[in-house]
């Protein structure tokens, strides 16, 4: 009944979330800034967990295909297919919903605490579309870009691990990178991007935004936002995944 209960008030508060907004210089604002906020505050992290996505990805190949007939330049090839189909959009949107989802559950949770949200109602604002609208558009813009850059820094910490290690040359990690390439994947790694970023903003707005108690049950909030967000990134990777390649 529980989760039946969290569904239902996840749908409804989603569903007031996403109206048109009454003032789109204000929305303007506060969305500039989310974006700011999710793309400052997460570029430095992304990029060094990307750069050695990319370098453990080529080193665990070069050990698997050592003493076999695989080409050397198949590197290349698994590193870029394995970093844009599944390691750039999922880690780094997991690592976003512990960042960034608890950032946005705790902002939330602090400002229903302090009665400011219940302020603001009493104001006759729509709650949800302000607070939560923004978010959600913000981190569907900034997130596909940080998930494509990690994408381009895990191919580039492929090649200084293989090539710079000295396991292969140059020329052939780049022809690695050229073959087979499927444009399909792209957009695989783009929808992911996009859908896992709608999931960890809207989960922990969702915990955030009715909270309840003081500062323990805060906490619990924003560890329940980013477990719930990171078992859903999962699902739904393995969903989006089934539905790209059948």
């Amino acid at each position: 009944m529980g989760i039946l209960e969290d569904l239902g008030r996840y749908i409804l508060l989603i569903k007031h979330a996403l109206v048109r907004p009454p003032n789109w210089t204000m929305y303007g604002r506060e969305l500039v800034r989310q974006m700011y906020d999710i793309g400052n505050g997460s570029l430095l992290i992304v990029g060094l967990i990307a750069i050695f996505i990319g370098a453990v990805t080529a080193i665990q190949f070069l050990y698997q295909i050592d003493g076999t007939m695989i080409p050397n330049w198949y590197i290349g090839y698994i590193v870029r297919d394995s970093t844009i189909i599944e390691l750039a959009p999922t880690i780094t949107c997991l690592v976003l919903a512990g960042k960034v989802g608890s950032n946005m559950a705790s902002e939330l949770g602090g400002m229903r605490q302090k009665e400011h949200i219940d302020a603001m109602e009493v104001m006759g604002v729509n709650t949800p579309s302000y607070l939560i609208l923004p978010k959600i558009c913000a981190a569907m813009v900034v997130i596909p870009f940080l998930v494509n850059v990690s994408a381009f820094i895990s191919i580039i910490g492929g090649y200084f691990a293989s090539v710079m290690g000295g396991f292969i040359n140059s020329e052939e990690y780049v022809r690695g990178l050229r073959a087979f390439f499927v444009v399909a994947n792209l957009r695989m790694m783009v929808v992911k991007a996009v859908v896992f970023s709608f999931i960890l903003t809207s989960v922990a707005c969702y915990q955030g935004y009715f909270v309840k108690g003081g500062s323990i049950e805060l906490g619990k909030a924003s560890t329940k936002a980013v477990v719930v967000s990171n078992i859903l990134i999962l699902v739904f990777d393995y969903l989006i995944a089934l539905l790209f390649t059948t």
